[in-house]
């Protein structure tokens, strides 16, 4: 750095000399001529600026701070190091601090128009003359900087700039950012500190390659604060030098990038909607493909199973009397709404257990589908009960594939069960995704006649048995799901031409529901109270009394005057529908009571028009009697009939608690009659298998006449036919359709060489309950509850065929029971019934734990059917009646000594008897409305 200090002094002195010599040399030649002092000035700017380079550089030589080791031998006494040079300038020790800031905060304004402004602590100010002002006490090297230009004749500029020396160059580099940022924002007056601008500038050097940041240029003010407020105004930037050309930038910027944002925006609205359509697009053809491929599998199961319905029907005479397995699913195929609200679906379909009575046909083996899993302790109860020991390990094949040879039933669960604890799925749908057991099933009836007896219908039945390849003795999905409605059972009653109670069928919207009822009503006055039954097999149904109208009365009084034949006409009956139209909705919603206590008219009525439903007259009797019957419509178009009893109902008369064996409402040839006309218009319809008819039988409260309307058809394997099943096996007896109920007794009193009679049939009587419920019944164990029932003479006797057989359906709840009472007489069974249901409840209940139970209602029901049936004859009501006959047969040497009518159990002895001519008339006080009887006369010889 000396050396370059002695070059440029040499460089000086020369062109010094060379100037002198030029002058010299211009003097002596050219007197009174003007001197050109141009290249003078051009050699001291020279000179000048090569000075300031050189003091440039060693300041910056000088200002690196190099550490110069000390020698060795001082190395322990002290440090040499080279000092920083400083500028020599003149301030006060004491400079005040900038005020803090009690404005408003400027966050968020420092960053405008990409320069970065700190925020800092400032003070607010009102005019720009505040920002001139100074303490008495601050730093004189100060100058001032006014709309960001600097005055050059400014006082204290020029001091500063003569103190600060060879670093000026230095120190206007850093001033020139400064006074642009204060000419940008249109700062009125900046005072600068000169101290902290060499220091800016030193820092700049070492630091910032580019322009130093605002807040550096800014830290060099004095008046900082005030300042910053100023730049910190909104729209600050737009009023100093290049303002309007900012605005226009930044105006454009933004329009850019709105519309920029918006296109953006749009795009990804047009990108997200052209994702969802091709989602959905994709979703609904993949969809379309599943829906066709199963619509085709499902109509090739159909197809195949109508194959084999035509082979199994060809064959059936031969199939009857040959070893045959029987698979039965007793599967309930309601709809998910319906199972989902059925408490306990698995042991609802379980009650159906009494299928496995079927084995008493020696033929016959049967393959019983479980909807659970069984414990050990019923396994051994149905074992006991069947006459078998035999345990039924499902978990093992070997056990599995030989039990039919050794027992002739067995019982599989599915292992889907386990899968689908929660679901609600009938039992042919967890059959359908239980291959496991499927694959036992094939190999047990492999090469075998089989078949399978299902439930309810479900479209997994095709499935199922499609899958094991074996026909399905029921009706398809589709019928079964037309016809098994209560609307459907009327189309078949009427296809069938047997009488039904007056109503109206495929009701769905209010405005029809009432028409068609204001209609009955006028048609049948005699009818006081009416019947709403949904569709559904499981739909709840309610009961109104045409009596709270106010306008029956007179309806009454009009079809009086009239008389039958002129009530018919439409002209009369007008006035009448429309004022009852005008009256019917006010009338059910407040004497329309559901059979379900807990549910109002107005949700019943919802539930009503949702699912469709029928109208129908009551039978207008103070105590109709209600008949069930199950037939087998055989694939080959025979109609058998399997079990009949009559129905013991609540006391509303709504739902069904359990059935009397045999049926004693109606004589053989009327039952047989009707359910032959049914048998026959379902075979027409393409329904075969088991089928229940319901009917009821009374006299007509004003006519006197006995009749028998069909209410109800049922298109699957009812309960009832599973304990009658059950009963038949217990007892060995035999139901025939002549309403007698007969078990073989073993005859020992009379035996001889030429005819020896090992049995005699006598008659029994029973009561059948599949769905008796206590809420206390959990509390006792299996053998706890057959030892209470043992100590009070609760049990079966199998040598005189009577007793007491209990129905298991679980394992785990335990609420649930079913009940066969055998005895020698309705009544007695009947008492027989009510009396073990009063010991269980009051064995298993106290005062402090009451559960739910529907034990009390049905010990009403049978109190009301012995009050009913008090008198021998069927009827109610004791009238006198006239038979005449004719007895040409008795001929004239025979007088008549005793006549007795009978009509199925009931037997009346003739009071008197008078001979007119070939004319017997025959006078008793018991009803002779039947519709056939026999009569036995017996006679005397001359």
């Amino acid at each position: 750095m000396v050396t370059a200090l002695i070059n440029s002094g040499r460089d000086v002195q020369h062109d010094l000399r060379q100037l002198k010599w030029d002058f010299q040399k211009h003097s002596d030649t050219g007197l009174g001529k003007t001197l050109d002092f141009k290249e003078m000035e051009t050699a001291i700017d020279k000179s000048e600026n090569e000075m300031k380079k050189c003091a440039e550089r060693y300041m910056q030589t000088v200002n690196t701070r190099l550490q110069v080791h000390p020698s060795v031998e001082d190395t322990f006494h002290s440090r040499a190091l080279i000092p920083k040079w400083e500028p020599q300038l003149k301030c006060l020790p004491d400079l005040r601090p900038p005020k803090p800031c009690q404005g408003r905060s400027l966050e968020g304004k420092s960053k405008l128009c990409g320069l970065s402004i700190p925020v800092g602590s400032i003070q607010t100010s009102e005019d720009a003359a505040s920002l001139a002002e100074e303490p008495e006490n601050e730093c004189k090297l100060t100058f001032t900087i006014k709309q960001g230009h600097i005055n050059p004749s400014d006082k204290d500029l020029i001091v500063f700039k003569r103190s600060s020396g060879l670093c000026w160059s230095s120190v206007e580099q850093a001033l020139r950012p400064l006074c642009q940022l204060l000419q940008a924002y249109a700062v009125p007056m900046a005072v600068v500190k000169a101290e902290q601008l060499v220091k800016l500038a030193q820092r700049w050097n070492g630091e910032w390659e580019g322009a130093p940041p605002v807040s550096s240029l800014i830290s060099v003010l004095y008046n900082q604060g005030k300042v910053l407020d100023v730049l910190s105004r909104p729209g600050q930037r737009f009023k100093g030098e290049g303002g309007a050309k900012a605005a226009a930038v930044h105006i454009q910027s933004c329009w850019r990038r709105y519309t920029a944002r918006s296109a953006y925006l749009r795009y990804c609205r047009c990108k997200w909607a052209v994702g969802t359509i091709s989602l959905s697009w994709l979703m609904h053809t993949q969809l379309c493909r599943v829906k066709k491929a199963l619509q085709a599998r499902r109509f090739s199961h159909l197809e195949n199973q109508r194959c084999r319905a035509q082979h199994l029907a060809a064959n059936w005479n031969y199939i009857q009397g040959s070893k045959r397995t029987i698979i039965h699913i007793p599967s309930l195929g309601y709809s998910q709404s319906q199972r989902c609200n059925l408490r306990n679906f698995d042991v609802v379909q379980n009650i159906q257990i009494g299928r496995l009575c079927e084995i008493r046909d020696e033929n016959v083996e049967v393959i019983y589908v479980c909807p659970m899993h069984l414990k050990e302790d019923m396994k051994q109860y149905y074992s006991s009960l069947l006459k078998s020991n035999t345990p039924q390990e499902e978990s093992l094949a070997e056990t599995l594939d030989t039990s039919l040879s050794k027992t002739q039933f067995i019982m599989l669960t599915p292992e889907a069960v386990d899968y689908f604890p929660n679901h609600s799925m009938c039992l042919s749908s967890l059959l359908k995704y239980s291959p496991h057991t499927l694959q036992r099933i094939r190999r047990l009836v492999q090469g075998k006649h089989s078949y399978i007896v299902p439930g309810v219908a479900h479209v997994d039945d095709l499935a199922v048995a499609d899958e094991l390849g074996v026909p399905l003795m029921g009706p398809e999905p589709a019928i079964s799901q037309l016809y098994g409605t209560k609307s459907g059972a009327r189309k078949i009653f009427r296809a069938a031409g047997v009488e039904m109670p007056p109503g109206a069928e495929d009701l769905y919207s209010l405005e029809q529901l009432h028409e068609r009822l204001a209609e009955l009503m006028v048609q049948h006055l005699d009818v006081t109270l009416w019947l709403f039954k949904m569709d559904s097999e499981l739909g709840g149904s309610a009961l109104c009394d045409v009596s709270h109208m106010k306008s029956y009365a007179w309806a009454l009084n009009l079809y009086q005057r009239y008389g039958p034949d002129t009530w018919r006409s439409e002209g009369i009956q007008e006035p009448v529908v429309a004022q009852f139209l005008k009256e019917i909705p006010e009338w059910l919603s407040s004497h329309a009571h559901p059979a379900n206590t807990s549910e109002h008219w107005a949700g019943f009525l919802q539930t009503f028009l949702r699912q469709g439903g029928v109208v129908e007259a009551r039978p207008p009797s103070h105590s109709p009697s209600c008949v069930t019957v199950d037939l087998l419509l055989e694939p080959g178009g025979h109609i058998s009939m399997l079990s009949c009893g009559d129905l013991l109902q609540s006391p509303c008369g709504l739902k069904v608690l359990g059935s009397s064996v045999p049926q004693t409402s109606l004589c053989s040839d009327t039952l047989q009659w009707i359910y032959t006309l049914v048998g026959q218009a379902c075979l027409e319809k393409g329904i075969v298998g088991h089928v229940s008819v319901d009917m009821v039988s009374f006299i007509h409260h004003t006519s006197k006449q006995h009749k028998v309307w069909a209410l109800d058809l049922h298109l699957s394997y009812s309960d009832h036919l599973a304990m009658t099943q059950m009963l038949l096996y217990s007892t060995q007896g035999t139901l025939s359709c002549q309403n007698s109920f007969e078990v073989p007794m073993s005859n020992t009193e009379q035996e001889t060489e030429e005819s020896a009679e090992k049995f005699l049939m006598e008659k029994r009587h029973a009561v059948l309950s599949s769905r008796l419920f206590h809420a206390s019944l959990p509390m006792l164990y299996r053998s706890v509850f057959f030892q209470m029932c043992k100590a009070h003479g609760i049990g079966f006797n199998p040598q005189k065929k009577r007793g007491t057989l209990f129905a298991l359906y679980d394992s785990s709840e335990r609420r649930q029971i079913g009940m066969i009472v055998v005895s020698d007489s309705p009544q007695r069974a009947l008492l027989t019934f009510a009396h073990n249901l009063s010991v269980i409840h009051q064995e298993i209940s106290s005062s402090r734990t009451q559960g739910g139970t529907n034990f009390k209602k049905l010990m009403k029901s049978m109190e009301d059917f012995l009050k009913k049936n008090k008198q021998p004859s069927i009827l109610n009501a004791c009238t006198d009646a006239v038979l005449h006959f004719e007895c040409m047969h008795i001929g004239s040497n025979r007088t008549i000594k005793e006549i007795r009518i009978s009509s199925g159990t009931f037997e009346q002895r003739v009071v008197s008897v008078r001979e007119e001519g070939f004319d017997v008339q025959v006078q008793t006080y018991a009803s002779c409305l039947y519709l056939t009887c026999s009569i036995v006369i017996v006679v005397d010889k001359e």
